[in-house]
């Protein structure tokens, strides 16, 4: 046996960067939010911003964002719900650096679709980040916390804890 260190495997799938946790930053008067330090060593150089689900904003991963935009655009031309998502999430998605103080700038555009002031929320969702309202998010967790455990076994049917 050597000390000598182990090569990596190239043909190992490149795991995305794991984003959680809740954080509680503020949207200054010229629309910039701080991201996270921790999120923002793992969201990477460049990121995309997009309209999401239930009117909030999603922060991704260039690599995400891409891989999310090939997929739907890989749905044939002919679905009519594919083009419909597809310009909507496109239309609203805006690349973002962060400036030297960590700081984004939050489109207005952006801020107007998910109703963003001053006062926010930022989740770590897996691959993706996502912005929301920080009353409409403690409205969405009142309103799904009581099914959280009964959805359970239809999202992770083979998963035991």
């Amino acid at each position: 046996m050597t000390d000598e260190p182990v090569e990596p495997d190239s043909s190992a799938p490149v795991v995305p960067p794991l984003l959680l946790g809740t954080y509680n930053p503020k949207i200054d008067a010229k629309g910039r939010m701080a991201i996270p330090a921790k999120m923002r060593a793992q969201l990477g150089e460049g990121m995309v911003m997009a309209r999401g689900q239930e009117r909030c904003v999603y922060l991704l991963p260039q690599s995400e964002f891409r891989r999310i935009a090939a997929q739907i655009q890989r749905v044939s031309v002919g679905n009519k719900a594919a083009r419909q998502y597809l310009r909507v999430f496109l239309s609203g998605a805006v690349d973002q650096d962060t400036d030297k103080q960590g700081r984004v700038v939050v489109p207005q555009m952006l801020r107007e679709y998910a109703d963003l002031g001053d006062d926010i929320v930022v989740i770590g969702v897996g691959t993706r980040a996502e912005i929301w309202n920080r009353k409409a998010w403690e409205q969405y967790l009142s309103d799904n916390e009581p099914e959280y455990s009964d959805i359970a076994d239809d999202v992770l049917p083979d998963l035991e804890f």
